[in-house]
């Protein structure tokens, strides 16, 4: 119980607004590094730094809510289904649709299963491209957003086993064991690229990686169901400082904490009202579509008539997909009981904000 007799699970947040500025922060950044807008300048590695922390910002949120959404389930296959639903069918179409493009494009059969395959599965890295299309880009990855999916979905399978591990603690014991999480992820992200391993880098950055941050997001839920959303954030200035002091060379493993810190300042100061909702749950949409699409702009030449009307139909593309995504895919795969599919206005996404930490979490 937290303060009021108000529970951690009904605390009012800023989650769904916090998600939506992440994806939006990701998308600016794509859109310069793959138009050439800066050409690796101050702007474009300045944006990248804001992408890099926005994706460790959802892995958080995410930590917090998914284990919320396990501990409210009535068992596995109840959990299952919620992630599945709220997870695959987006992705999938955003795969289903890139694949098909790439045939019109010219794309092999081959390359075409390939590609279908492989992303269907999670494996984006195995067939990021679609050749002939993009081929004469900066970057010809047909969505190079789509990694962070495979390491949300891995953590999911994990979700149970380290939910059943802190069950049968009590206590310290509890916290020792996500600090534990948490020294295995930075330990990993911070000695797999010295190695000698092929592509040493790439896999540093997978899940165990970024176990840091979804075990920050769990102890942000345990924290507030303990204590009570409203005293955790009374940790702002020291949380801030902590973050960032992890820029600090040598001081990068205090990233997740710091940022943890922050995004709970962030979601539960004042007096939280999130209407980021009211029409529907866009951030994922966005995420999903914005890199092919602004890569579409680029190869009809938009941006070469006019950096202006390159972004702004990109913009205008990307917001009229994720709509388009959320009506015609994501809201009819989710439960009636979701949160997203009744807050239809401003007043009910009001009164729905009260189940902060819900359970229908993707």
């Amino acid at each position: 119980m937290i303060e009021g007799g108000m529970t951690a699970s009904r605390a009012p947040n800023r989650f769904d607004a916090l998600r939506l500025v992440f994806a939006g922060v990701v998308s600016v950044y794509h859109l310069v590094a793959l138009a050439e807008l800066d050409g690796n300048g101050h702007i474009e590695r300045a944006l990248a730094l804001g992408a890099e922390l926005s994706i460790q910002g959802f892995f958080i949120i995410s930590g917090a809510l998914v284990y919320g959404s396990y501990t409210a389930s009535r068992g596995v296959r109840d959990y299952a289904e919620k992630r599945v639903r709220r997870l695959y069918p987006a992705y999938a179409t955003v795969v289903i649709t890139c694949a098909v493009l790439g045939l019109f494009a010219g794309t092999t059969l081959p390359e075409f299963g390939r590609y279908l395959g492989a992303n269907l599965l999670f494996a984006n890295f195995l067939a990021p491209e679609l050749p002939p299309l993009f081929q004469d880009h900066r970057f010809s990855a047909v969505n190079g957003a789509l990694w962070t999916i495979k390491v949300e979905a891995m953590f999911y399978l994990f979700v149970p086993v380290i939910a059943w591990v802190l069950t049968c603690l009590r206590g310290r014991l509890r916290w020792l064991a996500l600090f534990a999480l948490y020294f295995f992820g930075e330990a990993w992200r911070a000695a797999l690229p010295a190695s000698d391993l092929p592509y040493a880098a790439q896999i540093a950055r997978q899940l165990p990686g970024q176990l840091a941050f979804f075990a920050a997001g769990i102890a942000l839920r345990l924290a507030a169901e303990s204590f009570g959303p409203q005293k955790l954030t009374r940790i702002a200035a020291p949380g801030i400082a902590l973050f960032a002091i992890s820029f600090v060379p040598g001081f990068e493993p205090l990233r997740a904490a710091g940022l943890a810190a922050t995004v709970t300042v962030l979601a539960f100061a004042g007096r939280p009202q999130d209407p980021a909702a009211r029409f529907g749950d866009l951030s994922y949409g966005l995420y999903l579509v914005h890199f092919p699409i602004i890569q579409g702009v680029i190869a009809i030449g938009l941006f070469a008539v006019s950096t202006a009307l390159g972004v702004a139909i990109s913009a205008a593309l990307s917001l009229a997909a994720s709509l388009a995504l959320w009506h015609g895919v994501e809201k009819r795969t989710l439960r009636r009981s979701s949160h997203y599919r009744r807050a239809e206005t401003t007043q009910q996404t009001a009164e729905e904000s009260r189940h902060g930490l819900r359970d229908d979490y993707p």
